[in-house]
């Protein structure tokens, strides 16, 4: 059993690679009368800001060798960090040898991935960035939590600052939770590195992600929920309450989706669906055309456009109750009237990739994958029956595939005009599937004659296709590649139906 004693910071070793903030902690140390030892460009930086300041050369008897590769890799400096206090032998054996107990170690890393990051960098540079020091001082320091306190990046700072001002002691809760996050920087660093030489490779899942936010809430409101990741790179939150982990899901599911349109494009998900998506010149008319397609969903939903909103858009979206809005951009009189409903989350959409791995949880482990980015086009269409499909069936094929990629298996989806009609999603069959969209596509008055419609997957039996033409379907778009393709094909002749095939499933459990 630890005792919970505050420890006086009498000796602090500073080695950083960044200066910012430096100074003012110093400072304050050197006025506690704390005793500085550094190193290289640190020590030349703190004597050129007035601050007296022992060389760790002067302690070590060995200078900086191999162009600074080798600073701090002494026993003095090790020895100094890594002495128990509280052990007979450890404190004899640091007076035989003449070694200061470093009660402070202030070290931060090499940039490594903002170098590899940086354009035309070479390998050596790479190489070069790869700390050595460093890490083994955050380590040491970080493993002997119960006497030394590490601080081991700039955000720490302030937080020094209040011990430092506290009769310049630190706790044992101040220690252990400054060693926690040192192993965290530590092991991020090394993942880091891991990655950039193994070129990403699948041997080993190794994933190491430095930033997290607290959710509202999880899945329900009984769970807990933390995302981990850098949220602002992606999105800008211009309004409204903190996020939870459905809205998260929500939001991932309508940034790829909508990610598939050039075209101005509105749409709406409901639980990772669309359940409204049209294409249009005018952003307003795409809005209308999106809402038509099931107004009853969408209340609650998650809304997406690829367009900057502007007034005439934000007042019709403002009619509607919603949980989030996503556009790459708005304009000021719209964001204004947008905001005024304080629980409303906006999101502005950065220009930023998506990364193209994707990984989920099982039992006792984690499933990746290759991120399905394969958009069907129309030179990926292979026609199988004796009637083409026409030109606007072609743009609605494709237009139909890309909802239907994104879209919960086993998942039919209608079209026409560039406009969703009705989708069936999530269901156990394909005659299921096929069903609910038939009956959605009814109860809201559509007319699907001349519509046409996609598949995630082939059709085993010709039923899909004879359902579809009672419908009004008038054009098919599937993978194929079952062994009764055959059956579908010879229906659609025999019923003047256009069918193409595509040759990927696009499969979304």
């Amino acid at each position: 059993m630890w005792i919970l004693k505050d420890k006086k910071i009498k000796n602090v070793l500073v080695s950083v690679f960044n200066k910012d903030g430096l100074i003012s902690v110093i400072k304050k140390l050197d006025e506690h009368g704390v005793n500085i030892y550094s190193t290289g460009g640190t020590e030349k930086y703190l004597t050129d800001n007035n601050i007296h300041v022992t060389k760790v050369e002067d302690l070590t008897s060995y200078p900086s060798i191999l162009n600074g590769r080798v600073k701090t890799l002494h026993p003095k400096i090790f020895g100094g960090i890594l002495s128990r206090r509280d052990v007979e032998e450890d404190k004899n054996q640091l007076k035989k040898y003449v070694i200061p107990e470093f009660d402070l170690v202030i070290v931060d890393l090499y940039p490594f991935e903002k170098t590899v990051q940086s354009p035309n960098v070479t390998e050596q540079e790479i190489i070069e960035k790869i700390d050595i020091g460093g890490i083994s001082l955050i380590r040491a320091a970080a493993k002997n939590f119960k006497d030394v306190l590490v601080v081991s990046e700039i955000s720490q700072y302030d937080q020094l600052l209040d011990i430092i001002k506290q009769n310049c002691s630190s706790s044992l809760e101040n220690r252990q939770e400054f060693a926690i996050n040192a192993f965290k920087i530590s092991s991020k660093y090394d993942t880091s590195i891991y990655n950039y030489f193994s070129n990403n490779s699948n041997d080993i899942f190794l994933q190491n992600i430095n930033k997290k936010y607290n959710l509202r809430y999880g899945e329900n409101p009984h769970q807990k929920g933390v995302f981990f990741g850098n949220l602002e790179e992606f999105l800008t939150k211009l309004n409204g309450k903190d996020l939870s982990y459905n809205n998260l899901l929500d939001i991932d599911a309508a940034i790829n989706l909508i990610s598939e349109f050039d075209e101005s494009t509105f749409a709406i998900l409901k639980h990772n669906n669309a359940c409204g998506v049209a294409s249009r010149e005018n952003l307003l008319d795409a809005w209308k055309g999106a809402l038509e397609a099931d107004p009853i969903s969408a209340f609650g939903g998650v809304l997406i456009s690829n367009r900057e909103i502007k007034l005439d858009v934000a007042k019709e979206i403002n009619k509607l109750f919603y949980e989030v809005l996503i556009a790459p951009s708005f304009a000021k009189d719209a964001l204004e009237l947008l905001s005024q409903k304080k629980n409303r989350v906006i999101l502005q959409q950065k220009d930023v990739l998506l990364p193209e791995k994707q990984f989920r949880t099982i039992l006792n482990g984690v499933l990746q994958q290759e991120k399905d980015v394969k958009t069907d086009s129309v030179s990926d269409m292979k026609i199988v029956t004796k009637i083409t499909p026409t030109k606007q069936e072609k743009i609605d094929l494709i237009f139909a595939s890309k909802i239907c990629k994104h879209t919960k298996s086993n998942t039919i989806v209608f079209a026409k005009n560039k406009q969703l009609i009705a989708s069936g999603v999530g269901q156990t069959s394909r005659v299921d599937a096929l069903n609910q969209a038939v009956k959605k596509a009814l109860n809201f008055k559509f007319n699907l004659s001349g519509a046409v419609m996609a598949s995630d997957a082939f059709f085993p039996f010709p039923d899909c296709v004879s359902l579809a033409n009672d419908a009004g379907i008038t054009s098919v778009i599937q993978p194929g590649g079952s062994i009764k393709d055959n059956l579908s094909i010879e229906y659609c002749d025999k019923h003047e139906m256009s069918m193409v095939m595509t040759g990927t499933r696009h499969f979304k459990h």
